[in-house]
């Protein structure tokens, strides 16, 4: 029984894999789009205008298909716990980009694995092996090697900007959030999942923010703030969330998150793309150690 099983759950993990590298590419845009357009409105607005359609298209796909079967809404406070952490990644990263560099922003979003792996043990007593506990030793320290910009100096003093600070805060949320899924799960399936966390969300941010939703002119918002708000709610909303969950019903929660590892690179083609600037060649080291260090989380083969 235990030959026939294993192919199974080999495939499965590779799905769990294949889901989070897309995850690496569709959220990196987000940190380009959303620097670009965080000043020009509220993040508590443009947070829940985003879960809001997130959500509408989640929904659109479940009831194209099974619908939402009754079972799903048992103990709806699990929804709005893993709603309100996700919902308060969204704020403070919006928040936190008002300040941070593109490409800052997404190194300490790396940081999240190293966060994930504490809380899947705490949560979940996922244990990791030595390989894992190395990859996450290495992409930690490339990561901060791109925060403080390849600066030993910034790093001594411990020169951190307050936007990265802040948005650090929504990363601990959110690799909370990852080990929580599973935590929570009552045989739901991931669409039903994303959907009850992303309704949950847009009700806690359209209480919480409901002012600036108001005092927000929607009619004219400049162009990049739709083009960003559409992206961020399909793209970096609704198919992440739902590949997160996804991932995490395969994969140890330290390694989904470890996948962040490849946002950094993402970003910085995509800003050079952008700007036409070609990358601090100081910043170089970070970003090689943290492909280092993903190639070795995938060489480890238990998933």
């Amino acid at each position: 029984m235990a030959d026939t099983a294993m192919p199974q759950e080999r495939i499965e993990a590779l799905r769990g894999h294949a889901a989070m590298l897309a995850f690496s590419v569709l959220i990196a845009g987000s940190f380009s789009l959303g620097a670009r357009a965080a000043n020009l409105i509220d993040p508590t607005a443009i947070s829940a205008a985003r879960f809001v359609i997130a959500a509408g298209v989640i929904a659109g796909f479940a009831f194209a298909g099974p619908g939402i079967p009754r079972q799903a809404l048992r103990a709806p406070w699990r929804y709005l716990l893993l709603g309100g952490l996700f919902a308060a990644y969204f704020v403070l990263m919006f928040e936190g980009l008002k300040t941070a560099l593109p490409v800052s922003a997404a190194a300490v979003f790396t940081l999240t694995p190293v966060m994930s792996a504490g809380f899947g043990w705490l949560l979940l007593r996922q244990r990791m092996t030595g390989r894992l506990a190395m990859a996450l030793a290495l992409g930690a320290a490339g990561s901060l090697w791109v925060i403080f910009r390849g600066d030993i100096h910034a790093l001594r003093r411990l020169d951190f900007g307050r936007g990265e600070a802040i948005y650090l805060l929504g990363c601990v949320a959110h690799a909370l959030y990852t080990p929580m899924v599973r935590r929570l799960n009552r045989g739901e399936t991931p669409l039903v999942s994303t959907f009850g966390t992303l309704v949950a969300g847009a009700a806690l941010l359209s209480i919480w923010g409901w002012r600036a939703i108001l005092e927000t002119d929607w009619a004219n918002l400049p162009a990049l703030v739709w083009v960003t708000l559409i992206y961020v709610a399909i793209c970096a909303s609704a198919m992440t969330t739902l590949l997160v969950q996804y991932a995490t019903m395969r994969l140890p929660a330290a390694k989904v998150m470890a996948y962040t590892y490849l946002t950094p690179a993402w970003v910085l083609l995509l800003e050079s793309a952008l700007t036409g600037a070609a990358p601090a060649s100081a910043m170089l080291p970070g970003f090689a150690a943290t492909i280092v260090a993903l190639l070795l989380l995938l060489k480890d083969q238990r998933h």
